[in-house]
């Protein structure tokens, strides 16, 4: 169509033909198809190459196959870098520059507000245009993008993990313990906030005409029948891509994040490694890679021409097949969609279909949770259940994306055996979301509460007060809370640093370091043991008690299983229940509020109710709060299942509401449903 979206030649006449299809009755329409034209004039079909720069080798990559092997790879970096490098870099960017979760939320839905705001417009004026030059375009902003996601690691200098983080209790007359206040001390590393969301955005610009015109010239390109197909090929692709960037990045953080670690002979410096709570992996190699891949794909798309060769004959034999009584809005009478100033007025026809806006309140709701997840549960599962930041993104890539992938080819499996018919699509989607519901409760009993941690969830041994680092037995150490160093006391309580357990020296065991001394540090809980007197703490988190990680991935993956299979076939009721030639231009629209009320304010919402479950910030000696070190777990878990649930429910409500709606056109009741025979149904 002409107005917005993406044109769709399989649901195109010819504009000579269309009154009189249209006003003959199907009858007449059928006679019609049976005697398609010729080649459709003025396509611009060429050789691939740059202007009079034709190499015949080239010439075995202008078709259809070559151009998806194109689409294809730049689908794949697409998605390493947009849904799986930047939801497995967002906890190491929060600490390494001090960002709060709901700032990361908003740099991951900066992606989807240039996708939101630009889609409509680079379908309807790329249309007209050269689509391989608009997607070597999208190459190019895609890799600037990713280039400039990386650049905050290169401006901010070597990662300074601080000084005797390891701190033991120092008498008040030392230089470390009189630290206060100073311009060095008020870090400026959060601006570099800025520079991530532009980063987003360029990314945004990027994938802008990678899904829409990238998607219509397959089509324009193949067969009707084979159209499927190739686009099938192409969107698994981009499936692929994420999983590949939850593993990559995931393998990349137990790489230091300036590669070597430094060594100092300073002693007031310690050596980290990846137990080390502030152990920060190398994410911004990833992006760096992909920007140098996404360029050379700049190369083949430029080269293609404007039509591959034989598009013009398969145009020609593109004809709609589609019935239709006469008795919903007359689109195609007035032809609708045929220069911009058609625009309002189309829109406001999908607008005021109530199955369709109904199905897209509904697919928005999903998508909140969806992307909200994708973005926060590598982090859910790190401080859920004690486990490193490369392994829970690893973990949560490995659930998500293949859950993803096999609950929309169950479901468009399902759809296609059946035979569903629109009511019973939509049927099928309550089916699927009330079984997600369900299995959302996976949150009520596998949740983990906090291991002990004194000052925040106990007192010290009785002394001082719930959420104050500071007791009488640390009161004369002077700590520093800006430096956190957890250690585990014999105890089973976990200590913030070891000068907040009172620790006054230590020692090294067999290449393990051990606190002594320490005046916080309680009798152990067990003694039936010998090695419990050998030390009073070692450094690092307690581990955690909790053994419901196994049941809670189980859980969690046949939920995201039945969540996405409600996403096939939402994308085909609506387009059944809309004309023909608005199908685009529907999903167009969907797209537009999918952002707006999905994947933009999901991330944002998850990031801000994660922050509330914190109960322990990062503050420095300006008093200035940065990321978030311990959370409030059984808070978190409540706090994400009713979002969750919230949501589901919501989406429900809105596809019985479609299924109210929702009525079948007269055709569908006088005439059987033949194989041979495609059948409008059109509300």
């Amino acid at each position: 169509m002409k107005g917005g979206g993406i044109e769709n030649p399989a649901f195109e006449t010819p504009s000579s033909d269309l009154g009189r299809r249209y006003h003959a009755g199907p009858a007449m329409a059928g006679a019609g198809t049976a005697a398609p034209a010729g080649p459709c004039p003025g396509l611009e079909e060429g050789p691939c190459g740059w202007g009079p720069c034709t190499p015949r080798a080239l010439q075995l990559c202008n078709n259809s196959e070559g151009y998806l092997a194109a689409y294809s790879l730049l689908a794949i970096f697409q998605g390493i870098v947009v849904n799986g490098l930047i939801n497995i870099s967002i906890s190491t960017i929060e600490k390494r520059y001090e960002l709060n979760s709901s700032l990361t939320g908003l740099i991951s839905a900066s992606y989807d507000i240039a996708f939101c705001v630009l889609s409509l417009f680079v379908s309807y004026f790329g249309e007209r245009g050269h689509k391989p030059r608009w997607l070597a375009f999208s190459a190019f902003m895609l890799g600037l993008g990713s280039l400039v996601f990386s650049l905050p690691h290169f401006s901010s200098g070597n990662y300074q993990y601080g000084g005797k983080l390891e701190d033991t209790c120092q008498t008040a007359e030392t230089t470390f313990a009189n630290a206060t206040c100073s311009a060095t001390t008020n870090s400026s590393l959060h601006k570099y906030l800025y520079v991530f969301i532009l980063g987003q955005l360029l990314l945004g610009v990027g994938g802008t005409p990678l899904y829409t015109l990238g998607t219509a010239f397959i089509d324009d390109s193949v067969p009707k029948h084979k159209s499927s197909l190739y686009i099938g090929i192409g969107y698994a692709m981009s499936l692929l891509g994420p999983a590949i960037g939850y593993v990559l990045g995931g393998q990349l953080l137990k790489v230091y994040i300036d590669i070597q670690i430094p060594k100092r002979q300073d002693t007031t410096y310690t050596k980290v490694d990846q137990d080390d709570p502030r152990w920060l992996g190398a994410w911004w190699i990833g992006f760096l890679v992909c920007f140098f891949a996404i360029w050379l794909l700049i190369i083949p798309f430029s080269c293609f021409p404007r039509h591959l060769p034989g598009t013009a004959k398969i145009q020609a034999e593109k004809i709609s097949e589609t019935h239709d009584d006469g008795s919903q809005v007359l689109v195609q009478t007035n032809n609708i969609g045929q220069s911009f100033k058609d625009f309002p007025m189309a829109l406001l026809i999908l607008l005021r279909n109530p199955v369709l806006m109904s199905l897209i309140i509904a697919s928005s709701s999903e998508a909140l949770v969806a992307t909200g997840f994708a973005t926060f549960l590598p982090k859910f599962i790190e401080n859920q259940f004690g486990k490193s930041s490369s392994f829970s993104a690893t973990l949560g890539g490995l659930v998500l994306i293949p859950a993803a992938a096999l609950g929309q080819v169950i479901s468009g499996v399902l759809v296609s055996k059946c035979k569903m018919d629109c009511k019973g699509i939509i049927k099928f989607m309550i089916s699927t979301c009330s079984v997600a519901l369900i299995l959302n409760t996976v949150f009520l009993f596998a949740k983990c509460g906090n291991e002990p941690f004194a000052g925040v969830s106990e007192t010290y041994n009785g002394t001082g007060t719930l959420y104050n680092l500071t007791a009488p037995c640390n009161a004369n150490c002077r700590c520093l809370r800006s430096m956190y160093y957890p250690i585990c006391g014999r105890d089973e309580v976990q200590y913030f640093s070891p000068c907040f357990a009172g620790c006054a020296s230590y020692l090294f065991n067999n290449m393990k370091k051990t606190y002594h001394n320490c005046s916080c540090i309680g009798k152990p809980k067990r003694e039936n043991g010998s090695e419990d007197f050998l030390y009073e703490a070692v450094p690092g988190k307690c581990p955690t008690q909790c053994k419901f990680l196994p049941l809670f991935l189980t859980f969690f993956f046949f939920a995201v299983v039945f969540t996405f299979m409600a996403n096939t076939p939402t994308t085909v009721a609506i387009l059944r229940c809309v004309p023909d030639k608005q199908r685009s231009f529907a999903l167009g629209v969907q797209s537009v509020f999918l952002r707006l009320l999905g994947t933009i304010p999901g991330p944002i919402l998850f990031g801000v109710a994660i922050d509330n479950s914190c109960t322990l910030w990062d503050i420095n000696e300006c008093e200035t709060k940065g990321a978030c070190w311990v959370y409030d777990n059984e808070r978190m878990a409540y706090l994400l299942m009713g979002i969750s649930a919230a949501c589901k429910t919501i989406t429900i409500i809105f596809v019985v509401m479609a299924v109210y709606f929702y009525k079948p056109p007269p055709l569908t009741k006088v005439l059987p449903r033949k194989t041979s025979e495609k059948v409008s149904v059109i509300h």
